[in-house]
């Protein structure tokens, strides 16, 4: 089937032949193999063994899977139905780690499951927020979800895993080098070519990367020393789950902070999937945040970092135009397979971070340009400049100036949190402290 003008290769509810649906859920497992770096770093910085890190990484793969699944199958009462595979969420590894260090796994276990109910908890209410999320804000949180992934990926780009690291020349060619055939791919392609841009550009990048830089090479030679084939090791404490209240405060922050984001994705998601909508369909969203909820308490019940929406595959999907949500069912279904088979885990993790910081910044492109085509697609005024101004400035300071806001009150920590769900709230605030003029506009008209 040949794309056609703007419609989608394959659209929401359409089932791919078995070969293609296979090659494009690798293709978003690619993207997802990234967030694996959460429970590595989690690990590392509680000096968890070999064994507790595999583990760590099974069950959170586990997570996500089934995560994905329920989200893009959608059961009765639950699930998107939309194209929105899972990930560990990187906005838990903070607060997992002040948990971990308090009580151990066992505490981060059982405050992530309260995340998630909290999470599922605040689903019902997003059928009221209809009145106060007009286009143009929808259009803008959509473009904060491709906005948000900036820092990461552009460090990405530049091999950069932590803060001081040097930047190398092989590096930065690799990056631009990946950035530039999945681009090229998307745009001179044609038919697999363009459907399959992403994996292209990854596997392409790859090699220049093996072939230029030594490093890169051994890290490959390293996974012949993993298992094909392991169940989990059930260690003690991934026995016991526990609670503390003194906990709740940041694990309820950024909660609400995760809701928020995945609402973000899922209006992306739905504006992809279903392009002719006028207005937001909330049925969908809603089902999808509590899926969204139920996933992040199972990762906290089997033992594996919190999961979260994935905004880059998101992205890829509008990237492509395939937007099949049976892909991310199918992705689910082999990530799971692929916990068991930490050799295959281990070749996918060791990914160059030039191309996988490429493959963001490929994706992201999309949602930025989405969200802004939607926010200006209707009459401009002065009252929307001053909404999306105000709200760009604060929202995008948190990315600038985190250590300002590091030492701001408490209040103001608890919503200057993060791009997306910074502006995504003075956005409705500001657009409904400002809407009051016309509403008294309309007063004085009918008296």
């Amino acid at each position: 089937m040949l794309e056609k003008n703007n419609e989608n290769i394959y659209s929401v509810n359409q089932l791919p032949p078995p070969v293609h649906l296979l090659v494009l859920a690798i293709q978003h497992i690619m993207l997802m193999i990234m967030s694996l770096s959460v429970p590595i770093i989690f690990a590392s910085q509680i000096n968890g063994s070999l064994k507790f890190t595999t583990s760590l990484i099974t069950f959170s793969m586990l997570a996500s899977g089934i995560g994905s699944i329920i989200q893009s199958v959608g059961l009765p009462f639950i699930g998107s139905k939309y194209l929105c595979p899972n990930i560990c969420g990187p906005s838990y590894l903070s607060v997992s780690l002040s948990a971990a260090w308090v009580g151990g796994l066992p505490l981060m276990r059982g405050m992530i499951i309260i995340a998630g109910l909290v999470e599922m908890a605040l689903a019902p209410v997003v059928q009221k927020l209809r009145k106060i999320f007009p286009t143009y804000i929808v259009g803008l949180v959509v473009a904060m979800v491709g906005i948000s992934v900036i820092k990461n990926s552009v460090a990405s780009v530049f091999g950069i895993s932590f803060r001081g690291d040097a930047i190398a020349s092989p590096d930065i060619f690799i990056g631009v080098f990946s950035l530039m055939v999945m681009v090229l791919a998307n745009l001179w392609g044609k038919g697999l070519i363009k459907m399959y841009c992403l994996l292209i550009g990854m596997l392409a990048g790859w090699i220049v990367a093996v072939l230029t830089v030594p490093q890169y090479w051994q890290d490959l030679m390293v996974v012949k020393n993993s298992s094909f084939f392991a169940l989990p090791t059930i260690g003690a404490e991934f026995k016991r789950i526990t609670f503390d209240m003194k906990m709740l405060i940041p694990f309820v922050i950024i909660a609400i902070s995760g809701s928020l984001k995945s609402f973000g994705n899922l209006l992306a998601a739905q504006k992809i999937s279903e392009p002719k909508l006028d207005k937001i369909n909330f049925t969908p969203i809603r089902k999808g945040l509590l899926a969204d909820g139920l996933s992040t308490s199972l990762a906290g019940l089997l033992g594996g970092m919190a999961v979260d929406t994935s905004s880059s595959n998101i992205g890829l999907a509008a990237a492509t135009k395939v937007v099949s949500r049976w892909i991310s069912v199918v992705a689910g279904i082999i990530f799971i397979a692929l916990a068991f088979f930490p050799k295959l885990v281990a070749a996918l993790s060791v990914m160059p971070k030039p191309v996988l910081g490429a493959s963001i910044i490929f994706a992201g492109s999309f949602m930025i340009c989405i969200g802004l085509r939607e926010t200006f697609s209707k009459e401009w005024d002065t009252q929307k400049t001053f909404v999306v101004g105000i709200s760009l400035f604060f929202g995008l300071s948190t990315a600038f100036l985190p250590e300002l806001y590091a030492r701001a009150p408490e209040v103001i920590k608890t919503f200057f949190t993060d791009p997306l769900p910074t502006t995504t709230i003075l956005a409705v605030v500001l657009n409904q402290i400002f809407g009051l003029n016309n509403l008294f506009k309309k007063k004085n008209m009918n008296n």
